[in-house]
């Protein structure tokens, strides 16, 4: 099934991510070694919800082992992997446990601060709960199954992604949290954010909570008890839809996300994406400097791949206040942005780590989860 966001009267097509495309190559894959017949496409519900029918390539097969390809179907966001070749090789195993490894062309991680370990393959957690869910669909229980996911030509691909700046080397991540790529044309984008605002400030709406994507919007389901109503996934643009928020006169703003993102907003950056600004090292730094930190963790947080590794060390030196310092600024520069155009909306925001003990905000969670219900 094709999922399109529409813009315009023009249809831009939705597509499926490289841990869908692993996830479809697995499923056809231990189909074949079960049945030892050709698989032709596959049906998968990723994350997201919404089916999706995948064509199957290069399939090879025997008693022993499994393999075929899907391709990368980027939709109308064709990225740097669309129209790569996903391979995955299924073979049995004894030991009774679904392993999965990265092969030709997939990044290994060198580095910490991501969410695999330094060591193994860039097959982030949803497309590897994908795969291994699949399988125990499909495998009698207790049976093993050895997974390897290939790219062939990926090594040159990351080349132009942002793996080699996060320590990811040799290969392409394996990615998806929703297993949809949805387009990122940016004026179609930024018009289906306002038209989801409107429809908010249509159904009398005077509140609204922003956040920039999946990890912003699985925090505030999972982690706490603010009204999901009033949520939007503003994406990366964070000053568009903070000048469309008062455009449509809503009162209070709550800003909620990942502090990957949100200390970008804390130096006055509004447009969040990587292809426009990392400011993220050097705005820690000049916090942790004002706070009196030692010039050697200011060197060693320089070198940071991420905003989780720089947190290792500004725990472990005992800086975890710089935190409350820039959710604060957050705030500050959000009402900066509108100090001479609406200067009575209201505006709070939480911001938060995932391998850490760390949510902050400009008011206390619980007060903010009583005002936003």
């Amino acid at each position: 099934m094709e999922e399109y966001v529409s813009f315009n009267g023009k249809k831009l097509r939705k597509g499926y991510t490289t841990g869908s495309c692993a996830t479809a190559a697995t499923i056809a894959a231990v189909k074949m070694l079960l049945h030892q017949k050709q698989v032709d496409q596959v049906k998968l519900i990723p994350p997201a919800g919404v089916e999706l029918i995948i064509p199957i390539h290069h399939c090879l097969f025997n008693h022993q082992e499994a393999s075929c390809s899907v391709i990368k179907d980027g939709g109308d966001d064709a990225d740097a992997t669309h129209g790569m070749h996903i391979y995955s090789n299924v073979r049995w195993n004894q030991t009774g446990e679904i392993q999965i490894s990265g092969g030709e062309g997939v990044g290994v991680v060198t580095q910490e601060g991501l969410a695999i370990p330094v060591g193994q393959a860039a097959i982030n957690p949803t497309p590897r709960k994908m795969i291994q869910t699949e399988i125990r669909k499909l495998v009698p229980e207790g049976q093993g199954v050895d997974v390897q996911i290939s790219a062939p030509g990926g090594d040159d691909v990351a080349k132009g992604t942002m793996n080699p700046r996060l320590g990811i080397m040799g290969g392409i991540s394996i990615l998806g949290t929703s297993g949809i790529v949805t387009p990122m044309s940016e004026e179609g984008w930024k018009q289906s954010i306002t038209i989801e605002m409107e429809q908010k400030k249509k159904l009398g709406f005077k509140q609204i909570i922003l956040t920039p994507g999946n990890y912003g919007e699985d925090f505030i389901l999972e982690k706490t008890k603010l009204n999901e109503c009033y949520m939007v996934q503003m994406s990366n643009f964070v000053g568009y839809v903070l000048l469309e928020a008062m455009r449509l006169d809503f009162k209070k703003i709550l800003l909620v996300g990942h502090l990957g993102k949100f200390i970008k907003i804390a130096g006055g950056i509004f447009s969040t994406h990587s292809k426009d600004s990392d400011a993220r090292n050097e705005i820690m730094i000049a916090n942790l400097a004002l706070m009196g930190a030692p010039v050697d963790l200011l060197e060693a947080v320089d070198q940071a791949l991420t905003t989780e590794k720089q947190a290792d060390l500004v725990i472990a030196a005992g800086y975890q206040d710089v935190y409350q310092r820039i959710v604060n600024k957050i705030k500050e520069r959000a009402l900066k942005l509108y100090q001479f155009r609406a200067p009575d909306i209201e505006v709070e925001a939480v911001t938060f780590l995932t391998q850490h003990d760390i949510v902050v905000s400009t008011k206390p969670l619980k007060e903010l989860e009583v005002e936003w219900q």
